[in-house]
């Protein structure tokens, strides 16, 4: 019996979630996940803070790439970056809740295209991320 799309989306980022251990040290929470997107959540805190005083892009990049994973991840596939880009667009605070949402773009054979914006708790935008993936032919679940 196979599962359904979005029963696969979730088994796939329960079994990375596991492993992720950069992610869950930086405090990430996944707040939903389907085929082809999710949105995961990161409060910066004071260690994250750069020079300025706000969050370093580092961080920022941290959170849409690793949103970027889950989303190209939900197919079954192991499935790994192949470049990105991000653009900030205004700085994140200390002690903010920023949310990154990715989605796809588009997937053609086994690569895959993703785009990442990256919001406040305000709403507005921090940065925007795209990124391309591979998918190899390994099995996420088994």
């Amino acid at each position: 019996m196979s599962m359904s799309p979005e029963n696969l989306a979730r088994a796939c980022a329960d079994a990375m979630w596991e492993s992720d251990r950069a992610s869950r040290a930086l405090g990430m929470k996944i707040e939903s996940v389907g085929p082809g997107a999710a949105k995961l959540t990161m409060t910066v805190t004071p260690e994250m803070a750069n020079g300025h005083g706000i969050c370093h892009g580092g961080y920022i990049f941290t959170l849409a790439d690793s949103a970027f994973a889950f989303a190209c991840n939900t197919y079954g596939k192991v499935t790994v970056a192949q470049s990105n880009a991000i653009t900030y667009l205004r700085p994140g605070e200390v002690g903010e809740t920023l949310s990154a949402e990715a989605r796809e773009v588009a997937l053609s054979g086994r690569s895959g295209l993703y785009d990442v914006r990256v919001t406040g708790e305000d709403g507005t935008v921090v940065a925007e991320f795209r990124g391309q993936s591979r998918a190899t032919g390994r099995d996420i679940l088994g």
